[in-house]
């Protein structure tokens, strides 16, 4: 028996030091790729697909999909009452679980890593839960109490502000082992107070911080005067909240960083804002700048950087140059020298529309690639709005509100007046969204058409008050229309699939784990700053909002606990505004089909070869209305070296199968649940599987002024991991 399994482990590290044979690491690679070379799979024998097995998970870890990683023929999830999972990978039989025994600590959500010793006998899962980074022993699920402090080490020491003070820290994505190093982003969002995004990286057999960035710089820093003098007091974000690359010949690691507090409004941030919304290059092994571009200079508009810079060798004038793909909330693809950070195809500065906001001292241009086309719509005009909206009233809402916005382009800045924004801060490219094939040097890009309307208010009233007087749920009523209204909705329902329902949520979660979602934030939403008087009214009214009546005023008193100090003498009034999501009643976006979009480049020639639309929307395809796309969600594709494109569709739920040269749909695969994330494909015993998450979105829409419908306890499980393999 011993000898099979050492066989067998050997057979696997065998396979796995051949190139994207293997998925040891989230998105196939420490460099991203979405890719496998694996072919067993391929264009003649994909209709064969069948499902293999399936294991059911809870509702952490799935909002927006996990990528399961496979070692030695054991998958890693997160479980059950999200614990870190071991599965059997060709069978789904448990193996192991972890509970946190925290029910207010969430896991990464988009994957765990993993780091073994040279000589295999150490091999540890590394993840962050509760802004704590932990380690367990690969094979037993047992936690390394030699890491950190008992096996943990508290992510929130080390930033330059009050730990106690901080809201989330912890990205969902796990960061990347490079050697000995486990390498961190973080998600601190992006709200006024929020934390900076320092960049650091810790030893993975100690838990020891071997290295850290400032992404705000300190004085003495390159980068220190394009900001305010000591911004770095007080300025937030500048995060890699989404994912990392590593080029691990050369140990260069590759960062695509976010906004700066706060999102839109920078009066108390005058400059350019090094390194906000930067692709950021530095020497994996000790965190020494390399160099650095900036796609956003002094960001208005969230147009953060996430999706993993994707490393590619392309041919072009006659040589082959090593190249970074940056994708982009605007549609862009930045195509740099790997090197030296140089553009491929020229990058234009152009002029862009001056901000009128108070203080507001926007940056007079932007980067424009000449260099691929762009993937997404960078217009939203009333002709634009989606024809295929049931009510005639709000289809002629929406293109009066878009004929009578402010709508200068793509880089309109916020104001006190609806402010068009397309693609939009939930539109073009986020985290998964794109896969590269290493060997022809093609991209493979999933965008979210999804405009945004914006609207600037007073951040000034917005604290204390308790939501105007009243009865307790009256005020929370008070505190939630001034603080979740705008993207969760009056009856509770949310935005499907971004925005979750509330109704039902506090018996759902327990009023303990939403105090921490609303304090430090979950998934893109940001942390809120409540009064301890305002969160127990929200609580009180989110625990039976059914039946109370607004007390007039309400909605403005209340929110974000009393209000804030200014900042620094130029900035004597804060601004805000939320997400501004344009969402029919039906649930997808305001624009006009596709909304859900795979567009192909061939980078050799800076070209797009093919793009379409994924997936559709059941409810249309029933009124015989077909290739307008899935209602989009974050997550994509993978492409494997079997000719395929394998990429989730939520609204139709199903697993769509392309062919990679031509785009044409080779197989859609049918499950009970919504895939999302990003797939992943690997071999054990010789043969192919494919896996991807699943979540349940079959509870039905509340209707307003009506409790929300009881969940069927006997109801059949169809959340969690789906794995499919050839008959």
């Amino acid at each position: 028996m011993k000898k099979t399994i050492l066989a067998l482990a050997t057979a696997a590290a065998a396979l796995a030091q051949q190139p994207y044979t293997a998925w040891r690491d989230h998105l196939g690679g420490i460099d991203s790729p979405q890719y496998s070379a694996l072919k067993q799979i391929n264009k003649s024998n994909v209709t064969k697909l069948h499902q293999a097995w399936f294991y059911p998970a809870g509702d952490n870890g799935f909002r927006y999909g996990f990528n399961p990683t496979v070692i030695d023929g054991r998958m890693y999830v997160v479980g059950l009452h999200n614990a870190v999972t071991a599965l059997d990978a060709t069978t789904g039989k448990l193996i192991w679980a972890h509970d946190l025994g925290d029910a207010k600590a969430t896991v990464t959500h988009r994957g765990v890593a993993y780091w073994d010793s040279k000589d295999h006998s150490d091999q540890r899962i590394l993840f962050s839960a509760g802004d704590m980074l932990q380690a367990l022993d690969a094979r037993t699920g047992k936690p390394i109490q030699s890491f950190g402090d008992n096996g943990k080490v508290n992510l929130r020491l080390g930033l330059g502000r009050d730990p106690d003070t901080m809201r989330r820290v912890q990205s969902g994505d796990p960061g990347r082992v490079f050697e000995n190093l486990l390498i961190l982003g973080s998600a601190p969002g992006e709200e006024y107070e929020s934390p900076p995004g320092d960049l650091r990286a810790y030893d993975t057999r100690t838990g020891k911080l071997m290295w850290t960035f400032h992404t705000v710089p300190y004085p003495g820093e390159m980068g220190y005067d394009t900001w305010p003098k000591d911004a770095y007091k007080w300025i937030g974000g500048v995060n890699a909240w989404g994912e990392i690359s590593i080029d691990e010949k050369r140990g260069i690691a590759y960062f695509p960083l976010g906004s700066p507090t706060y999102d839109f409004y920078g009066a108390d941030r005058k400059g350019s804002n090094l390194f906000s919304d930067c692709i950021l290059a530095l020497d994996a092994r000790t965190g020494k700048y390399l160099w650095h571009f900036q796609t956003t200079h002094h960001d208005l508009w969230d147009y953060d950087l996430v999706t993993a810079p994707k490393l590619l060798t392309i041919k072009h004038d006659g040589k082959n140059v090593d190249v970074l793909v940056q994708p982009t909330k605007q549609g862009f693809l930045f195509v740099l020298d790997r090197v030296t950070g140089k553009p491929i195809w020229p990058i234009e500065e152009r002029k862009v529309p001056k901000s009128d906001m108070p203080g507001e001292e926007s940056w007079p241009t932007q980067p424009f690639p000449t260099m691929p086309p762009a993937y997404s719509r960078q217009k939203f005009t009333p002709d634009d709005v989606n024809p295929y909206i049931a009510d005639p009233k709000e289809r002629e809402r929406f293109r009066q509100q878009v004929a009578n916005s402010r709508n200068l382009g793509l880089f309109t800045p916020p104001a006190m007046v609806d402010t068009m924004q397309i693609p939009g801060n939930n539109g073009g490219a986020n985290w998964g969204s794109v896969a590269s094939d290493p060997t022809t040097g093609w991209v493979y890009v999933a965008s979210k058409e999804w405009p945004s309307m914006l609207k600037m208010e007073s951040a000034a009233g917005r604290g204390g008050g308790g939501g105007g007087g009243g009865t307790p749920a009256q005020a929370g009523m008070g505190v939630y229309q001034a603080n979740c209204q705008i993207c969760h909705q009056a009856n509770l329902g949310g935005q499907l699939p971004e925005v979750p329902s509330l109704q039902g949520i506090v018996a759902k979660i327990g009023a303990d784990r939403l105090r921490t979602a609303v304090k430090d934030g979950q998934g893109s939403m940001p942390g809120f700053n409540l009064a301890a008087l305002d969160m127990d009214h929200l609580i009180t009214y989110l625990t039976a909002p059914t039946g109370v009546v607004a007390v007039a005023g309400g909605g403005r008193g209340a929110g974000r606990g009393p209000a804030p100090p200014k900042l620094t003498p130029g900035n004597p009034e804060r601004f805000w505004t939320g997400y501004g999501y344009m969402n029919a009643s039906e649930g997808f976006p305001a624009i006009k089909p596709p909304f859900f979009v795979m567009t192909a480049y061939d980078l050799n020639k800076g070209t797009i070869e093919w793009q379409i639309p994924v997936g559709e929307i059941p409810s249309l395809v029933a009124k015989g209305i077909r290739n307008t796309g899935s209602i989009p969600t974050r997550g994509g594709p993978i492409v494997t070296a079997g000719g395929l494109v394998i990429i989730p569709s939520q609204s139709d739920k199903k697993l769509w199968i392309y062919d990679k040269d031509t785009g044409k749909v080779l197989n859609e695969l049918p499950m009970p649940a919504a895939p999302e994330g990003v797939p992943s494909t690997f071999e054990v015993n010789g043969k192919q599987y494919i896996a991807v998450p699943g979540r349940d979105t079959s509870e039905p829409r509340p209707i307003p002024g009506q409790p929300a419908p009881p969940i069927d306890p006997n109801k059949k499980v169809v959340q969690g991991y789906y794995v499919f393999t050839l008959e």
